[in-house]
């Protein structure tokens, strides 16, 4: 898809991390900019720093992205790109030991469900609402295009570390949905492929000290560094221009594998 002043995107998490990065560089191609996040604040600062619009929206709620959506089409026209990278991590065991009675306890469902109401449900839940739109649109270029959704999973979908049951299975169901995705929107001239970042520096990591941070970015192999959100968003915007990438997931880890923990 060729970017420009006719095209509008919705980026959800883009106040911040890999989202507030992929919706300024989206912005500098000059597309109209939605930016979708909870945050009010950071949200609407951002937006206003790359000429963008900011919605506030939660995309567990039905009601919350109806709204968003609506919005943003009335101010900025439909969208024929989102980019999904709304999302939460915790860090839990599938079991542990209560230090105070010796007792096993189990992971407990409510935040293990509140991962996946974030992560899987909330990127399904904007996929649907907008795919259905995007299939109304005019088709563009030579390949009768419509429209792109770019997706954000992570190399925890493939190799999670003790601790990451919830976000390695939210992450998993999103990699798993975007083959059966693009197959079933291709007929629509709608494309869908998912990003699968490995230790990027977002505001998941500043609330390490400095010694696991760059523990953590030893561990890659080349470049041996805590990847930058501005390449995340280099490959998004790859992604939209690139006609022929679609149902695919793309590693971007500089060959980092995760270990157990």
């Amino acid at each position: 898809m060729q970017l420009g002043s006719n095209i509008t995107a919705i980026v959800t998490g883009g106040a911040s991390g890999l989202g507030g990065a992929t919706a300024r560089a989206l912005a500098e191609k000059g597309v109209k900019v939605a930016l979708f996040d909870l945050n009010t604040s950071l949200g609407e600062t951002h937006a206003a720093s790359i000429g963008a619009k900011f919605f506030q929206c939660d995309v567990t709620s039905e009601t919350s992205v109806d709204a968003a959506l609506a919005a943003s089409r009335q101010a900025l026209g439909p969208e024929r790109i989102l980019v999904n990278c709304a999302g939460i991590a915790i860090a839990k065991r599938i079991s542990r030991k209560n230090r105070d009675t010796g007792a096993i306890e189990p992971h407990d469902l409510a935040s293990f469900t509140k991962v996946i109401q974030v992560n899987l449900i909330g990127t399904f839940l904007t996929i649907s609402k907008s795919a259905a739109q995007m299939q109304t649109l005019p088709p563009v270029g030579e390949d009768n295009e419509r429209g792109v959704i770019v997706c954000t999973a992570s190399v925890a979908a493939e190799e999670g570390q003790i601790g990451q049951v919830a976000y390695a299975a939210s992450k998993g169901g999103v990699l798993a949905m975007t083959l059966p995705l693009a197959r079933d929107l291709a007929q629509s001239g709608v494309r869908v492929a998912t990003i699968m970042p490995g230790l990027f520096h977002t505001p998941m990591f500043d609330g390490l000290p400095d010694d696991a941070r760059n523990a953590l970015a030893a561990s890659v192999p080349f470049p041996s560094r805590l990847g930058k959100p501005a390449e995340y968003a280099a490959l998004a915007t790859h992604i939209c221009e690139n006609v022929m990438l679609n149902g695919v997931g793309i590693r971007l880890d500089g060959a980092v594998r995760l270990a157990p923990r």
